[in-house]
């Protein structure tokens, strides 16, 4: 077998690398960077363009023996939040997977058996209104708010129809991992934070808003329940939420932050980070080089994801966020059960960056 990640450089996506090198297949890695993971005789990386369907007609029209596509790959733009309901970026999202699959069922060869296409929690439409139903079901119509979600799945299960392949859809809550350079993850937004307050001497609190009670997923929980789908008939056809399986807030969650990062915790200090940080550059850049960091500049290690903390964070809300919480009975049922604390999982990963000389120690 071998697996295709589209978006191999991503939260999602790099997590399922070594996911799937662990589990003995061969992988090719389709990213714009390579992934940060340890080299390995069966890891390929192919870069090109998803926005380009002559170029991956070419590039992806020659790979043979494609057995299993995951599709991570994601077209955000600047500023994050506001083109999440425009409708070029919905257009352009569509393309990009088209653009991936078409080549790969057209091959003189053809051997694709299974598509995970990755949604999220935005598919309930909570970031225009209030949930609709505590928790959100996969079973619920579908929420008529314009969507790229439903463009890219309605297209995968009519190519599926057509050449014979299976799909599962999955739908993450909020992400945790270990990728630089990503739309939509606050963990090393959250390092660079407590660096840059440490450096400035100024206090590492907690520097979003409201008080408000959340879930998430580590990213490694979404490679095996990729890992779990792509053999497992009871996946195919449906789509499935994933959380870690606990509840948490953020301000609970601070002092074993804090803790990981070497740095005292503080009383609540509200911030908005994508003014913040981009405003201190120069000092993370002196934190770089006295420490001996990887030379990475701000916006190649965090992407997006400082627009994304605020939001997280529910900086500037003195309204209550509504609940946002998905139900993870369906995939249990189905058979997949792995879980962790939340807690455990942050401190996970920001070990994670540390140790990868990515974060000071």
């Amino acid at each position: 077998m071998t697996v295709l990640v589209a978006g191999a450089s991503g939260v999602i996506g790099q997590a399922a690398v070594e996911r799937f090198l662990a589990d003995g297949l061969d992988v090719v890695a389709l990213s714009r960077r390579p992934p940060d993971v340890e080299p390995h005789p069966r890891l390929r990386h192919v870069t090109v363009d998803l926005t380009d369907a002559a170029a991956c007609r070419d590039v992806l029209g020659r790979l043979e023996g494609v057995t299993h596509v995951v599709y991570a790959a994601l077209f955000e733009k600047p500023g994050l939040v506001a083109g999440w309901l425009e409708a070029d970026q919905m257009q352009t999202n569509l393309a990009m997977l088209t653009n991936l699959v078409e080549p790969l069922v057209q091959a003189p060869r053809p051997a694709l058996r299974h598509v995970s296409l990755m949604q999220g929690a935005k598919a309930y439409g909570g970031h225009v209104h209030p949930p609709r139903r505590i928790p959100s079901r996969e079973r619920e119509p579908r929420d008529p708010h314009p969507n790229f979600y439903w463009l890219q799945e309605d297209y995968l299960r009519e190519a599926a129809g057509r050449h014979g392949f299976e799909i599962t859809v999955f739908r993450p809550q909020m992400l945790i991992g270990g990728a630089t350079g990503s739309a939509m993850n606050v963990v090393p937004v959250i390092g660079v934070y407590a660096a840059l307050c440490a450096r400035l001497g100024l206090p590492f609190g907690f520097p979003g808003g409201r008080s408000y009670v959340w879930e998430a997923v580590d990213a490694r929980i979404v490679a095996a329940a990729l890992s779990w789908a792509r053999t497992s008939p009871a996946a195919w056809g449906e789509t499935f939420n994933l959380t870690n399986g606990d509840v948490f807030e953020w301000r609970d969650l601070w002092p074993a932050i804090a803790a990981e990062l070497g740095v005292e915790p503080a009383a609540d200090t509200p911030r908005a980070l994508a003014d913040f940080i981009p405003r201190h550059e120069h000092v993370w850049a002196e934190i770089v080089r006295t420490r001996g960091l990887r030379p990475l500049p701000l916006p190649d290690l965090l992407g997006q994801s400082h627009h994304y903390a605020d939001r997280c964070f529910a900086y500037g809300r003195d309204d209550p966020m509504p609940p946002k919480f998905l139900s993870t009975v369906k995939v249990r049922q189905a058979g997949f059960h792995d879980c962790v604390a939340t807690e455990d999982s942050i401190r996970y990963w920001l070990a994670h960056l540390r140790e990868r000389h990515i974060l000071p120690l």
